[in-house]
């Protein structure tokens, strides 16, 4: 039942399958179509935030199953300048690009799981997951 994909992020293409393979994924693990579109707009704000920020990146997009319970985890990882106060960065508003400041917070309150591990001059990791 597991799988998993990776995908290279280096361009707006590459954000545009990133949202088609969570769709895919999400779909076979049974999410609703609410639950779906909660985390297909997450995987869309984080792999935007890996190109635009991070300067590229991956994300890891599996199918998962958990005592009984299936879901979909996405794990983004970048090289990029990492970010100085992730507690700042996880606040609506803030924002050090030209975006609304709704990308990290946005994608929290999107995901049932959430974490992010970040550093400046050590890139960025972001992981979610939504269960059914």
């Amino acid at each position: 039942m597991a799988r998993s994909e990776r995908l290279d992020i280096r361009s707006s293409d590459d954000v545009v399958r990133a949202r088609q393979l969570t769709r895919t994924l999400a779909t076979e693990a049974g999410l609703s179509l609410v639950d779906q579109t909660k985390i297909i707009t997450a995987a869309s704000e984080l792999a935007r935030n890996t190109l635009d920020y991070g300067g590229g990146g991956s994300v890891m997009v599996e199918l998962i199953e958990q005592m009984g319970r299936r879901g979909v985890r996405l794990t983004f990882e970048d090289k990029g300048p990492g970010i100085a106060d992730v507690e700042a960065a996880l606040k609506d508003g803030f924002t050090t690009g030209k975006g609304m400041g709704l990308g990290l917070g946005g994608a929290k309150r999107l995901s049932n799981e959430f974490s992010i591990a970040s550093k400046p001059g050590g890139g960025t990791k972001v992981v979610i997951a939504r269960w059914k």
